[in-house]
Parts: C-alpha cells; structure tokens; sequence
C-alpha cells in the first residue's frame, strides 16, 4: 500500500449568494466540503483540486480559485495508517469553487453518502472540522469584500453598504464569476 502524501486540499463548493454544498462522509456522519490527498502524479496543488472535485461531486464547470491559505493540523488517528509511519500533521490548501447555482453533485459513494446546499452560516455549523469552518467564514468575507470594492460610493451610507447594492453585484458575479 502507498501511504497518503500529508498535502491536501480543501475546496468550499459554493454560489454567488453564498449557498454552500457539504458532503456527508460514509460511514462517519461527518460533513465536510470537498477534500483530499495531493498524490504524485499531481502535477500541482490546482491540479489536485480540480481532480478531488471531479471524483467527489462530478463537477468541473465553475470558477476555481486559490485563496492562497494554509493549515497545517494534527492528522486524526483513526487516519494515520493511511499515511506513512512517521506523519503526524498534514498541510491543507484551501480553494474555492463558484458554481453559477446550485446543482446536484454525482457522489461517489465510496466517499460520500448525502449533499446539501446550505448558506454559509448553517453550512459553518454542519461541518466537523474547524479549518473547514473557518475556510467557510473566510468565503463570506471575501465575497463581501470583492462586492464592497465594486459598490459605487453613491450606493453606500456612513455605516453600511446597501441591500440592492449588494444583490445587484452578487448578481452580476453569477453571470461573471471572473470580474
């Protein structure tokens, strides 16, 4: 058996409003985004997120996009004997992946039993690990902050940016998720 390589990746599957889809691990009960091992013949870290999305949800049109943040955690022991003798911690890169709406994901069941598509704020609750929570918290952050640089200053009052505002660039990110 090959052990795992400790590098992995965390894609947060998500829409312009911020619905997010979690995955529900078989046989664990545990809900996660999408997940996994970079293996060798990766040619890099993007190549590994686009293959993880294809083999745990089917999906390959969308905006893929690296958020440039690493964890580095302590690998659980249940899931240590996937990986060589002396590895204790893994190092994850997060992603994310703009789909233009929700959309049913082909499982592989092997990896996953059910899917959801939460808001962000419901999906940060369901799933088990904290970088996923905090990858989550991140995504509504950075969305927020992209929408606010691209409000016009007429939109904006003292203390807040506008509902319509908003909508109408979250909006306008469905259609073009590369602006």
């Amino acid at each position: 058996m090959a052990f795992k390589i400790p590098e992995s990746v965390l894609v947060v599957v998500h829409t312009p409003r911020l619905d997010v889809l979690v995955l529900e691990r078989t046989g664990t009960g545990l809900w996660q985004s999408v997940t996994g091992s970079r293996e060798l013949d990766d040619p890099d870290l993007e190549a590994t997120a686009r293959r993880e999305l294809l083999e745990e949800t089917g999906l390959a049109v969308g905006t893929l996009t690296d958020w440039r943040q690493t964890n580095r955690y302590e690998i659980w022991a249940q899931w240590r004997g996937r990986y060589a003798p002396d590895v204790t911690h893994n190092v994850e890169h997060v992603f994310g992946f703009q789909v233009p709406e929700q959309t049913v994901a082909t499982l592989d069941p092997a990896e996953h039993v059910a899917q959801l598509w939460l808001p962000w704020q419901e999906a940060m609750k369901k799933v088990f690990s904290p970088t996923n929570r905090d990858a989550i918290w991140q995504l509504q952050r950075r969305v927020l902050t992209k929408v606010s640089r691209r409000i016009p200053r007429c939109a904006r009052n003292d203390t807040d940016v506008s509902a319509d505002a908003v909508e109408s660039v979250i909006l306008s990110e469905a259609k073009d998720p590369s602006s």
